[in-house]
């Protein structure tokens, strides 16, 4: 039923989104579009010894996105990318597979278990959490180049 879709809980993490807007200088961004439906969302992260230490988001997506968004915002900071994938793919698998919600620090995902009779929304839902992961990853690929080239050159 789509009331239960949008239920008070789903809208009440829509309306209030962390960490609304753009970083002025992120290690690495990502955006990330659902097709279907046209739901966009950009990600800026600064990381700190692999963890995200700043987070920004900048969502234009249907209240099943934003309140994902919204958990993401709320949670992010501290957490690795180990986290943020493992939150991505349980939420997938919840939504796709039937799974289990999602653990940890992301563990309010749960509410947003009723999506998953509603395969075209399920897109949507997980754009955030891509988003996320693929930044943090970046942003991690990144340091570590960087890392490695100041390594070689103080070894020179």
């Amino acid at each position: 039923m789509i009331d239960d879709l949008y239920s008070s809980k789903i809208l009440k993490l829509a309306a209030d989104m962390p960490r609304a807007g753009r970083l002025a200088a992120p290690d690495a961004s990502s955006e990330k579009i659902a097709k279907l439906c046209g739901s966009k969302i950009t990600v800026d992260v600064k990381l700190d010894q692999g963890r995200v230490s700043d987070f920004a988001q900048n969502v234009r997506a249907c209240a099943l996105g934003q309140a994902a968004a919204a958990v993401l915002g709320e949670h992010v900071i501290g957490a690795d990318l180990n986290e943020i994938e493992t939150a991505r793919d349980a939420l997938r698998a919840m939504l796709k597979a039937g799974g289990p919600p999602p653990g940890g620090r992301f563990a309010e995902l749960s509410v947003l278990e009723v999506v998953k009779d509603y395969p075209a929304r399920h897109a949507s839902t997980l754009l955030a959490f891509e988003a996320a992961a693929e930044a943090v990853r970046s942003a991690a690929r990144h340091a570590s180049t960087t890392t490695s080239r100041t390594s070689r050159a103080g070894a020179a």
